[in-house]
């Protein structure tokens, strides 16, 4: 093989090389937040979350109004307590008070923990749907535009719209709940609400 020969065969090598390192590295990007609104999966978590959450505002209501009820009580009784007495309705309200005080802070986590078990098979889909057009598409990375980590990088392909049509062909997600929201909701024995607070010590 002659050296003008060799050089060409070398150079075509590297053009074949090159070719193949770049659709390795195919690069594509889609907004995970947009395809996620997108799912239909995602109105039924919402609504499931907002029944859940009814759930547990009408408890902290129902303790927020005994609260109430009591003070107002107390309040009309005052002048006629005794020491003693007016002791220990003081002691209640304050208990009360604290009761929902706790409940409000363990409402929150828990409707944060219910919120995210809801979302969860949504993600799952999501995800299996990204991997699918990857995989079909030959793409190397997926960028996700709605992070805001990207903050520059070269032309590539939006696969949104590609990975939503793969998610519609996929069995839907199972939202825990989704058929009986509202059952089996469990609120903490203790917690908050809002509202007046009746001032310690004696009138």
């Amino acid at each position: 093989m002659n050296k003008q020969k060799f050089t060409r065969v070398a150079l075509i090598i590297a053009a074949i090389g090159l070719f193949s390192f770049a659709k390795a590295q195919k690069i594509a990007h889609l907004s995970l937040d947009s395809l996620i609104s997108l799912m239909p999966e995602t109105k039924i978590a919402k609504e499931t979350a907002q029944n859940y959450l009814k759930g547990i505002d009408a408890e902290s209501i129902s303790m927020q109004s005994e609260l109430e009820a009591k003070y107002q009580k107390y309040m009309q009784d005052n002048a006629t307590m005794s020491d003693l007495v007016k002791k220990t309705k003081e002691d209640e309200l304050n208990q009360l008070q604290r009761r929902i005080e706790e409940f409000k802070q363990q409402a929150q986590q828990d409707y944060q923990r219910k919120t995210a078990e809801l979302t969860a098979p949504i993600m799952d889909k999501a995800k299996k749907g990204i991997e699918a057009v990857a995989k079909e598409g030959g793409y190397k990375y997926i960028l996700d535009t709605s992070a805001g980590s990207v903050l520059y990088s070269e032309a590539s392909d939006d696969v949104l719209m590609a990975v939503k049509k793969k998610l519609d062909s996929m069995p839907a997600a199972v939202i825990p709940g989704a058929a009986n929201p509202t059952g089996g909701i469990k609120t903490p024995p203790q917690g908050g609400g809002g509202g007046k607070t009746p001032p310690k010590g004696n009138k």
